[in-house]
């Protein structure tokens, strides 16, 4: 699957393609083959926190996606549920950002980008965006990632991106959020 995985995105560096759909977007995940051996589940639990839930796939209309459900606590210095997929190469080299296909309960999620410069477990660069109800496109250009500490530089390195995480986070809340597509523009 790796292999696999790893040719598609070198061909579409070398030939400039992507995804059928638009000449400008490089799809690295569309959740048809066997997305639950590359999308890991966390929670804050992992550090003392109490939030809670899952992440599921579905498929609708023949298309398969991933679903993230669960409870949103700060209580015990807690706040976040995530769901995370390594990345095996980096993006393009003109590649200026992430696109996303999502759906939720009309709320706020984020994206956690990790890099080889994030070695501790709480380092990150986040971007914010808003879900509905029906299928969206989101695009988040790498510039408007922001660190999450002042020990990491301002922005993420597009080619040393190792991993990309959808992340409910920050507040008491009850989240669902669902990923249809994942790749770059």
């Amino acid at each position: 699957m790796k292999l696999y995985r790893a040719l598609a995105i070198m061909a579409a560096v070398v030939f400039g393609a992507a995804h059928p759909a638009s000449a400008q977007t490089m799809l690295i995940e569309d959740f048809t083959m066997q997305p639950e051996t590359r999308w890991r589940f966390f929670a804050d639990s992992v550090m003392g926190g109490v939030s809670t839930g899952q992440l599921d796939f579905a498929t609708e209309d023949g298309r398969r996606h991933a679903v993230m459900t669960g409870r949103v606590s700060t209580e015990n210095n807690g706040g976040f549920i995530q769901i995370r997929m390594e990345l095996d190469a980096p993006p393009p080299k003109d590649a200026v950002g992430l696109r996303l296909v999502v759906r939720g309960n009309d709320t706020r999620y984020f994206v956690h980008l990790r890099t080889l410069g994030t070695l501790l477990p709480w380092q990150y660069y986040q971007a914010g965006f808003d879900v509905t109800r029906e299928w969206a496109e989101v695009r988040l250009p790498f510039a408007s990632f922001a660190a999450s500490g002042r020990m990491l530089r301002a922005t993420p390195n597009p080619q040393s991106l190792e991993s990309v995480g959808i992340v409910a986070f920050g507040r008491d809340h009850e989240a669902k959020i669902e990923v249809r597509e994942v790749g770059f523009y």
